[in-house]
């Protein structure tokens, strides 16, 4: 058994979000990171075109500010001004252990929500939590789970309200990660990944791996398209005219783009990038994604994080040397690259701010 510190999350209504912190936890003693801002470098940063000086420092770093993880995904940055000088902190799924984590700037570790992801007596699968995670128009949490196979909300008073669990009367595969429009609308993907068996399991109504649309106005569901294999991360341009959906297929690596329509809707994809050859020779595949205040993609792909302009031209490439999942911007001023790349979370300084 491994060594473990209690670690307890302050109770506090929090003032951006609404949110109560959960009970205290045990947290694993290796996965600690306290009072410190001296933190280890991994990786290397690939640059590719000279446009990536605009955007990244040729001396920035690729930190680790927390470890020991067993696959770690959805970081977002929660905007809090009762942080203090750090402007807000950091949250992320760690999926196997159907968990949320916090980090703080100069504090380390707390546990933030657990069960994060599924609910049910005894177990469901190797990866039943919550996977994506973002911020809604009401400071709210909103999560894609995996157990529960649903999108829910966290409430101000620290329940979970379901906004969406089935498509056409089936119940989702495992709801993986999301995106949010500035309307309310929420775009979200469904591989089986969280499934017990995945794509053979035969508690699995669902027949396709669907991209969907929760419409604030109606509060139904939309479907974006039920031809992709296995969406997974997604995103939405400055100007939210283009979709962006990641695919994370060994047999077709690619990402996608989707024109949006002033009412939300989509139409026909397109292939923005196809790096299948490319995730024959380095690890991983495309899962997350974002999308800077430029228009520029920061997508984890094959040999790390993929950073493109708007036209899919390769600027750069951050490499953790671990297998990077997800990505999302953050810091007092939105300059921050933070990265859930396997036991690690991860983060690089950058020039340029998330799409706000």
């Amino acid at each position: 058994m491994k060594d473990t510190l209690a670690i307890g999350c302050p109770v506090a209504v929090l003032a951006a979000t609404g949110m109560l912190c959960g009970p205290v936890q045990a947290v694993p003693a290796e996965q600690l990171t306290l009072d410190t801002r001296q933190f280890p470098t991994v990786g290397t940063v690939h640059r590719h075109d000279p446009r990536l000086d605009a955007l990244l420092d040729p001396q920035a770093a690729i930190e680790v500010i927390a470890s020991g993880f067993d696959w770690c995904e959805g970081p977002v940055w929660v905007p809090d001004a009762a942080a203090g000088e750090n402007g807000g902190y950091l949250l992320f799924s760690e999926i196997p252990s159907n968990t949320v984590r916090r980090w703080d700037e100069g504090k380390g570790l707390t546990v933030f929500l657990k069960a994060s992801g599924f609910t049910g007596p005894g177990a469901y699968s190797g990866e039943p939590g919550s996977n994506g995670l973002a911020i809604d128009t009401q400071g709210r949490l909103v999560s894609c789970e995996h157990g529960d196979r649903r999108l829910s909300v966290l409430t101000a008073g620290g329940g979970k309200r379901t906004l969406a669990d089935a498509f056409d009367g089936k119940r989702f595969n495992s709801p993986n990660d999301l995106t949010l429009a500035r309307n309310g609308d929420i775009y979200f993907t469904d591989p089986p990944y969280g499934l017990p068996k995945q794509a053979e399991d035969p508690s699995r109504e669902t027949s396709f791996c669907g991209v969907y649309r929760w419409e604030a106005a109606t509060r139904q569901v939309r479907l974006v398209t039920d031809q992709m294999t296995r969406p997974n991360g997604i995103a939405l341009s400055p100007d939210e005219r283009t979709l962006y959906v990641a695919q994370s297929d060994g047999a077709a690596t690619l990402w996608m783009a989707f024109p949006v329509a002033a009412d939300g809707s989509t139409g026909a994809g397109r292939v923005f990038k196809d790096v299948t050859a490319m995730g024959r020779e380095f690890r991983g595949s495309c899962d997350g994604l974002k999308v800077d205040a430029l228009g520029n993609l920061w997508a984890t792909g094959p040999g790390g994080v993929h950073i493109m302009a708007p036209d899919g031209t390769l600027l750069g490439r951050i490499e953790t040397g671990q297998f990077t999942s997800n990505v999302a911007f953050g810091g007092k001023d939105g300059t921050t690259l933070f990265m859930t790349a396997d036991m690690h979370v991860c983060r690089i300084r950058t020039k340029v701010s998330g799409k706000r």
